[in-house]
């Protein structure tokens, strides 16, 4: 019986760890509206996230979007144009968030209808 406690702790223990760790990649306020931004797209450019992502600077875009790919989730490719081009797109990795992405969306569509609907 104890041991059986002892696994279950440990397991909740290593579920809770890992909820932290996707918690610290995805923190902020903006990570998950960029990676929404280009989840829905396939591949995006500063200026389209931008107008996507409501109330973000260019400043902080350009700072999360380093984050994210620091963090494998996108990669950053430079077009030779003129002006010079950006694409974000997901990575494989990246692309493993789209099933919390659309049940996210799910959710705050109901949610904002429940709350409307008082």
């Amino acid at each position: 019986m104890t041991c059986q406690i002892t696994d279950f702790k440990q397991e909740h223990k290593k579920e809770m760890r890992a909820v932290q760790d996707s918690m610290d990649v995805l923190n902020g306020k903006w990570k998950i509206a960029i990676i929404s931004s280009i989840c829905f797209y396939n591949q995006r450019r500063f200026s389209e996230i931008l107008n996507d992502v409501e109330g973000i600077s260019n400043r902080m875009l350009s700072k999360e979007l380093k984050e994210l790919e620091i963090n494998k989730l996108i990669t950053r490719t430079v077009l030779d144009t003129q002006p010079v081009t950006v694409h974000y797109q997901l990575t494989e990795h990246g692309l493993t968030l789209k099933t919390i992405i659309n049940n996210l969306t799910e959710w705050g569509i109901a949610h904002r209808k429940k709350i409307i609907e008082g």
